[in-house]
């Protein structure tokens, strides 16, 4: 699992550079993500632009993270692939995480 983390002033920034979330990498995804995340006390947005690939593990996995986050603070998940956002949309787990496009670029100045 790989991950880049950025404490923003307003959140907690995580990228997940893993292009699959299965099985095979569930439980160790979910250990570290839950390492990162739980001294914590802001919200936590994870970027899941480079994932390709989620099975009913990696969701079980990501439920899991969410549930060792106190109530009162947000995950949202931000990027998601086609194939990701239909797993969390199939599941109604869209109602339970906060599925948010990626953020505006700036345009650079000309």
């Amino acid at each position: 699992m790989q991950f880049i983390v950025e404490d923003a002033d307003t959140h907690l920034h995580i990228k997940v550079l893993d292009a699959r979330i299965d099985a095979a990498i569930a439980t160790p995804f979910k250990d570290k993500l839950r390492e990162i995340v739980a001294p914590c006390r802001k919200p936590v947005r994870l970027d899941m632009a480079a994932v390709d690939f989620m099975d009913s593990s990696g969701l079980g996995a990501m439920i899991a993270v969410r549930k060792s986050l106190p109530q009162h603070l947000a995950m949202v998940l931000s990027a998601l692939t086609p194939n990701v956002e239909r797993v969390f949309r199939l599941t109604r787990m869209d109602s339970v995480f906060d599925l948010q496009p990626p953020p505006a670029q700036k345009e650079p100045d000309a």
